[in-house]
């Protein structure tokens, strides 16, 4: 867990012990939380607060609490409103504590480097032998090969972290002992869970293996896709629509260079000139209520588009998110090195 010791206050200092510690922080946020007898957030202070409070002949030896904001913005753990994310960034509010029920600090999100601040678990399947990658992924798992700097896998948890997704797990089977040992060191303090895929249980079978999910919405994705589709975007589309699954889709045109007959038995009722098709097709990633992952059977070889046919069973509402940006499935050999060229062009 993080230490965020540094910019905790005790109510007891004075503005010059302020002063001393936002100095400590100059690089990063300039803002302190002052605390009470129990660790309890009761305001902010930050350095411009203390500028106006000596402007108005405020003294160094002044307590904290004659400069500090009472009335200060923070989120709770189970209740975080996306909308109000983005209000308090548009605002320029950098540094935003998560508070417990006694108001003592849990969290602190800089909304300068999180993009949102989403309450969704993450699941990234990463069991598959990769075998169209071969000789690549003989002796090492394909979400550990590298895109530019980066292996596979490390770009999309970077990415779900940016977005404030605090609890990752990835389901592990082939090469396995290898990812685990990649994610012995937390990325960016947030510890990436192993979870061992018994046999193979197709592409999402394995989340039946996951004992303990922490929020009411569930993100599994293949692990080894290269994308910037916007995380927040198909988190608020999920919610907005009550939908019980969301499936993320890429646009995918087919031009044929013919005339096309429109005929109905002999007759040729008209002709189409080189029409051209557009549809969506499946990326591999999907938002899902967590109450339904249990319908997902144990032990079982399990797609995830069995999975999309037992909701529709179910009269579930299954709607799809078209992703804007870039997409690339590393299926083939040719498609890991469109995403090498791809990745220099991309700060």
């Amino acid at each position: 867990m993080k230490d965020y010791s540094n910019y905790i206050i005790p109510h007891t200092s004075t503005i010059r012990d302020a002063l001393r510690a936002i100095n400590k922080i100059y690089t990063q946020a300039l803002t302190l939380f002052v605390v009470d007898n129990n660790t309890r957030v009761i305001g902010t202070i930050t350095d411009g607060d203390i500028r106006r409070t000596l402007i108005a002949n405020g003294k160094l030896e002044d307590s904290v609490q004659t400069a500090m904001q009472k009335n200060f913005q923070y989120v709770k753990n189970q209740s975080i409103d996306i909308k109000r994310i983005q209000m308090l960034k548009e605002k320029g509010i950098v540094l935003l504590p998560c508070i417990d029920d006694d108001g003592k600090i849990i969290s602190l999100y800089n909304l300068k480097k999180k993009h949102s601040i989403l309450p969704i678990d993450a699941v990234l399947m990463a069991g598959g032998k990769g075998e169209r990658l071969r000789p690549l992924t003989e002796h090492t798992p394909k979400p550990l090969l590298k895109i530019g700097d980066k292996t596979i896998i490390d770009h999309n948890v970077d990415r779900l972290i940016s977005y404030g997704i605090e609890h990752i797990s990835v389901t592990v089977n082939y090469l396995k002992e290898q990812i685990e040992h990649h994610f012995t060191t937390p990325r960016d303090t947030i510890k990436v869970h192993c979870v061992r895929e018994p046999e193979f249980l197709g592409t999402i079978g394995s989340v039946s293996c996951i004992d303990t999910f922490y929020n009411d919405t569930v993100l599994i994705m293949n692990s080894d896709l290269f994308t910037n589709i916007n995380y927040e975007d198909f988190y608020m589309h999920f919610i907005e629509n009550n939908a019980d699954m969301s499936v993320a889709a890429v646009p995918y045109s087919v031009s044929i260079p013919f005339g096309i007959f429109d005929v109905e038995g002999q007759n040729i009722q008209g002709i189409t000139e080189k029409p051209t098709y557009n549809y969506y097709s499946n990326a591999g990633m999907y938002l899902i209520k967590k109450e339904l992952l249990r319908l997902i059977p144990k032990h079982t070889f399990f797609n995830a588009t069995d999975f999309i046919e037992l909701l529709l069973s179910h009269k579930k509402n299954i709607i799809r998110f078209p992703i804007v940006g870039y997409w690339k499935d590393i299926g083939s050999h040719q498609d890991y090195q469109k995403a090498q060229e791809l990745v220099k062009h991309i700060s």
